[in-house]
């Protein structure tokens, strides 16, 4: 199964495979915690996906 991220470079929804795919954990600058999906592209582009905590902690990719 692939995961479905849009790159805005080519303006197209692409889907990246699995073994590609880390979740990840962005804090901002006031202390907000945001929860996403990162892909690579086949080019080596990486693509970043923002998901609600509920589904990040359901995810079964490896945190990086």
């Amino acid at each position: 199964m692939a995961v479905e991220f849009y790159d805005v470079k080519t303006r197209k929804k692409v889907k990246v495979d699995d073994k590609l795919v880390v979740k990840t954990k962005f804090t901002t600058k006031n202390g907000q915690v945001r929860y996403g999906l990162r892909g690579k592209t086949e080019d080596g582009r990486n693509l970043t996906k923002f998901v609600s905590q509920k589904d990040w902690e359901k995810s079964k990719f490896p945190e990086g």
